[in-house]
């Protein structure tokens, strides 16, 4: 009984949220216990692995960060291009008013935040933070609505927060690098054109493009640029059109242990926030205030004004049975940024010692923001349900 209560829970799609809910509880709750020093500890652990002269030591935190996550990424990947060969993204006007929803869900936050922060340069390192959508808790929240919202409102979030990732994807690897190594990067260009070499040759052992997909994140890793880049571009590479079946298994392969080991392990290593530290000054803060409002209020205003926009450019319409109030209170979901954006913001503050004690913790504000987008936006769509305009 207990065995197939679990398997229907995991099968839904709210779990991936439910998990990771549940597992920021359960970071913040340790944090702020005696058992806090085991928490620190445990995300301290030395990981060593050395192949000959290559060696690789990381703490289990950045293990998790650049090493599972680029799992995730290589997930985000393949989602990307199995919407663009033969999903939402392959009919332009279908994919217009949310590629311009998305393009506008990242602009409005990201200035949002430099009106908060623009004469602070340390702070300004975390403009992108707001900007990004978590697809998982997003899609997690709209599923609790089941037939009060239409059915194709979910394909135009799951677009519009794809491209979001997409854009996210961007800046991380534009203005997210730091002290780059051209030897490496040499290596991972040779990596890419294996990967393409491949591609063109009609290769279909997604064996094959993993293993070079490992040597390029190692490289990657090595390089400066952030090594989850890698999974993505690992992701784009792997064939679909005359491997369909392969390429289909492989993706749904990773779905469980993304949803439901990874991305809640994430959440439960990068949410400890020790509230101890926290003063009622940290919750007004040039960066916790950016970050929250950001999500909250930058999100659905960038979203509903470009829909609006491509609508009067004539670039689309909105789907058949979606009405404005969809679109705000899908608008308003939009700021539940959580996951990429506590990934962002591990890369925008790395910091450590004395460094970080003169900075205002930026999950607080991601947490705000992500708690009030979330609440909302389910109300919103609950008390509009399936009415019309």
């Amino acid at each position: 009984m207990l065995k197939d209560s679990l398997l229907g829970f995991f099968k839904k799609e709210s779990s991936t949220g439910i998990l990771l809910l549940l597992f920021t509880l359960a970071a913040m709750a340790v944090a702020n216990s005696p058992l806090r020093h085991f928490y620190d500890a445990f995300l301290e652990i030395p990981v060593v692995v050395s192949i000959g002269t290559l060696t690789i030591a990381k703490p289990l935190l950045l293990w998790i960060n650049d090493g599972l996550m680029a799992i995730f990424f290589f997930m985000v990947g393949l989602e990307i291009k199995r919407e663009v060969v033969e999903g939402e993204l392959r009919d332009p006007k279908k994919v217009a008013v949310p590629a311009m929803a998305a393009l506008g869900g990242m602009v409005v936050p990201a200035l949002v935040y430099t009106l908060f922060n623009h004469d602070n340069p340390a702070a300004m390192e975390g403009w992108a933070i707001p900007t990004a959508t978590d697809i998982a808790f997003a899609l997690g929240i709209l599923s609790l609505l089941g037939n009060r919202v239409p059915t194709v409102l979910k394909l135009f979030l799951l677009t519009l927060a794809i491209i979001d990732d997409l854009g996210a994807i961007v800046v991380i690897a534009i203005f997210y690098t730091s002290g780059l190594s051209y030897l490496s990067l040499a290596i991972v260009a040779v990596t890419i054109a294996l990967l393409f070499f491949m591609n063109r040759q009609g290769v279909v052992n997604n064996t094959a493009y993993v293993l070079v997909g490992i040597v390029m994140w190692v490289a990657m890793l090595k390089s400066g640029v952030h090594a989850t880049l890698a999974g993505v571009i690992l992701g784009l590479f792997i064939p679909i059109k005359n491997n369909r079946a392969s390429f289909h298994a492989l993706e749904h392969s990773l779905h469980a242990p993304v949803n439901h080991v990874i991305l809640p392990l994430f959440a439960f290593v990068n949410t400890g926030i020790d509230f101890s530290q926290t003063t009622l000054k940290d919750l007004y803060d040039s960066i916790t205030l950016g970050i929250a409002l950001g999500l909250f209020v930058g999100k659905q205003l960038g979203i509903l004004l470009f829909s609006y926009l491509a609508i009067k450019m004539g670039l689309g319409r909105l789907p058949d049975g979606v009405t404005w109030r969809h679109i705000y209170g899908l608008a308003i979901l939009g700021g539940v940024g959580f996951t990429m954006s506590l990934f962002i913001g591990s890369l925008a503050f790395e910091c450590s010692g004395e460094a970080c004690l003169s900075m205002v913790d930026e999950r607080m504000g991601i947490l705000i923001g992500s708690l009030l987008s979330g609440v909302m936006g389910y109300l919103v769509l609950r008390f509009v349900g399936t009415k019309g305009d």
